[in-house]
């Protein structure tokens, strides 16, 4: 089982619509996936069809009173299974900071479903938080969409920052660029500036479309429904990159702490 977070500080820069489309791809590749959203406005459940449990709490979860496996569900894709967000995520770093090891939590939790799913994804919230440690150090691959100006930039760096500090491994960061406008000088400007400086980022980019802004209204990924579009093979790009870096990671021993 590997597990890819798709996470950065900020919000706003196409997390959720980009843990949907590669779920989907990878589902639509035959490999079993579980896509659990950790994010209390629950978007990417929103996106496959399914609102999220705002009556349910999060401290039997933490504390292994609740199993993951029994909180997923089907979704209208193959292969892709879904654990919805809960509205009371917003406190989930309380019920967090009460356990013991509290930054393995969920790595614990996840676990048992190693031989369930060949594939997870991790839609997260923004912030650095307990919740986010957790997720640094659950990872494979903490794939981090970027929005190319100096501001987003500065966001990875604190990123980055933080996995040194915290002794983790900082390949496993793998960034690249969403909500991309080519006609604007200052993404194309970004772009080349990062990439000069950043040697693991991703050479495909997911562009600003209203194809993938629409997906609030038709609740259709464009990487399951038309893979032939723009958006459909910069889904499939990026989704090629991560699966050749998840190989590499296999080839040179790394693994999950």
């Amino acid at each position: 089982m590997k597990t890819i977070a798709v996470y950065n500080i900020k919000g706003g820069v196409g997390k959720s619509t980009t843990a949907v489309n590669l779920g989907c791809l990878a589902g639509r590749g035959g490999h079993a996936t579980l896509l659990w959203d950790l994010d209390p406005q629950g978007a990417a459940g929103y996106y496959l069809g399914q609102s999220g449990e705002t009556g349910r709490g999060s401290g039997k979860l933490t504390r292994g009173k609740e199993r993951l496996a029994d909180l997923a569900s089907a979704t209208p894709y193959p292969n892709l299974d879904l654990i919805p967000s809960r509205f009371s995520y917003r406190r989930l770093d309380i019920h967090l900071h009460a356990q013991g090891h509290r930054r393995t939590v969920l790595s614990r939790l996840l676990a048992p479903l190693a031989t369930a799913y060949r594939w997870v994804f991790l839609d997260c919230p923004p912030g650095i938080t307990l919740l986010s440690e957790n997720i640094f150090s659950t990872a494979d691959i903490l794939l981090v969409p970027l929005v190319p100006t100096p501001l987003s930039l500065r966001t990875f760096e604190e990123i980055v920052v933080f996995y040194e500090r915290r002794g983790l491994d900082r390949t496993r960061v793998l960034p690249f660029f969403s909500l991309v406008e080519r006609r604007k000088k200052i993404h194309r400007e970004t772009m080349e500036i990062f990439a000069a400086r950043e040697s693991r980022v991703c050479r495909a980019v997911i562009p600003s479309l209203s194809e993938i802004e629409r997906m609030a209204l038709t609740l259709r990924p464009p990487a399951y429904y038309r893979p032939r579009s723009e958006a459909g093979r910069a889904y499939a790009a990026l989704w090629a990159e991560i699966m050749t870096a998840t190989e590499l990671f296999e080839d040179t021993g790394r693994k999950t702490p």
